[in-house]
């Protein structure tokens, strides 16, 4: 068996309200980043919470973005109860600040590289102390703060591509967020390109990421909703997405066809 088809055999992708998400057991998720590594192309991986599903229904940029991505890693609980409700399937949700450090300890096991992109020019620092710290096997080839001034991008371009590290990670702070790893498209290099919005407060002890027992029963959204309140109004797409499935339940062609744009 070559190795692509193996790689599909231990990542199956299903359509979920017509949002493609991967379903990887734990056990396999380094066969199908090592397959990512040893590519040598570009490669993106998206962690998609229900929001975000929902925002590529409806935004043709954002959806662009999810439906080339090369592995699509779903984050919230509602995502899987409703592959569940429609298909029977239960992809694997991943806690993201867990999926990073996963994601980190195979590149520094295979001697490998990161690029730290985005954040607060202190959080970042600290953030890189923390990360070196933990990963003293990992090579980290060069960080750069968000907010940088637009004369300025041409250059970090150029320094990320020169650096060629097998991994780029973008936290919050670039223009364009989540779309800026699509919008800079090769002028990134190759490698693996993934963002998270607040892994560097995270990683630099600024931010609690969920407890575990929390994000295991879907409860994060509470802790969210106690220190901001006004959080409590996504209940509202928390219905709109209950009622959709509901209609593709009873209305559908549920059959999970792989998505992945041409």
């Amino acid at each position: 068996m070559d190795a692509e088809n193996f790689v599909a055999r231990v990542k199956e992708r299903i359509n979920l309200l017509n949002v493609p998400i991967d379903i990887v057991e734990k056990e396999n998720l380094p066969i199908v980043i090592g397959d990512l590594l040893g590519s040598g192309e570009a490669k993106h991986i998206v962690l998609l919470s229900l929001w975000d599903l929902l925002w590529a229904r409806w935004n043709s940029e954002y959806r662009s973005y999810v439906l080339n991505a090369d592995v699509i890693i779903p984050i919230s609980k509602s995502l899987v109860s409703g592959s569940r409700f429609l298909f029977g399937k239960e992809p694997i949700r991943y806690m993201p600040f867990d999926f990073i450090i996963a994601l980190l300890s195979m590149l520094e096991l295979r001697e490998q590289s990161v690029y730290l992109m985005g954040g607060k020019k202190k959080i970042l620092e600290k953030a890189e102390k923390n990360v070196k710290h933990t990963f003293p096997c990992l090579q980290i080839v060069g960080r750069c703060a968000g907010r940088f001034k637009k004369s300025r991008e041409d250059a970090i371009l150029e320094a990320i591509r020169k650096a060629a590290p097998s991994l780029v990670l973008v936290g919050k702070g670039v223009q364009g967020e989540e779309l800026w790893i699509q919008r800079k498209g090769g002028k990134l290099g190759l490698g693996i390109r993934l963002w998270c919005s607040d892994i560097y407060e995270v990683f630099a002890n600024k931010k609690r990421h969920p407890a575990e027992y929390m994000f295991k029963h879907g409860l994060e959204w509470v802790e969210f909703c106690l220190k901001k309140p006004v959080h409590i109004l996504r209940l509202f797409p928390y219905i709109y997405y209950t009622l959709l499935l509901l209609f593709y339940k009873l209305f559908k062609d549920k059959k999970d066809v792989p998505a992945k744009e041409q």
